[in-house]
C-alpha cells in the first residue's frame, strides 16, 4: 500500500475527517472550472494561507464550505497547521518549502478527484 492509500485509511477511520464528502455546488463548481483551475486554486490556498511560519488566523483559516479546495482540506487534515502537524508530520512555526507545499496540494487534488470519480 502506498503512502497516499494509507493516509486516506487513516482518515477514513477519523469520525470527523470522514464526514466531509462534495456537495452538489463544489461539484458543479469543480466541473466548470475544470481540474486545472482548481489545481491552481489549490496551489495559492496553500502557498497564502497555509504555507507561512504563522499563518493569519491559523486554526480558522479555512472555511467548511464553499469551494471543493477548502472541503478538501478539512478531509484531508490539510486546513491548518496542527492537523497538518499531528496528520502529515509538518511541524508548524516553519514556512513549508515548496516540495511540502506540492505534498499538501497532492493529497488535496488526489481526494477531490476519488470525490469527482477520477480514480488515477
Amino acid at each position: 500500500m502506498n503512502a497516499p492509500d494509507q493516509l486516506f485509511e487513516r482518515l477514513a477511520r477519523s469520525k470527523f475527517r470522514s464526514r466531509f464528502r462534495l456537495g452538489p455546488r463544489e461539484r458543479d463548481y469543480a466541473d466548470a472550472k475544470g481540474r486545472e483551475v482548481i489545481l491552481s486554486h489549490a496551489r495559492d490556498f496553500i502557498a497564502e494561507r497555509l504555507a507561512p511560519a504563522q499563518p493569519r488566523n491559523d486554526g480558522k483559516q479555512t472555511p467548511m464550505r464553499g469551494h471543493p479546495v477548502f472541503v478538501a482540506q478539512h478531509a484531508t487534515a490539510t486546513c491548518c497547521r496542527g492537523c497538518l502537524a499531528k496528520w502529515h508530520g509538518l511541524a508548524a512555526g516553519r514556512t513549508l518549502n515548496a516540495e511540502e507545499q506540492a505534498r499538501v496540494v497532492a493529497v488535496i487534488l488526489a481526494w477531490i478527484d476519488r470525490q469527482m470519480g477520477y480514480r488515477a
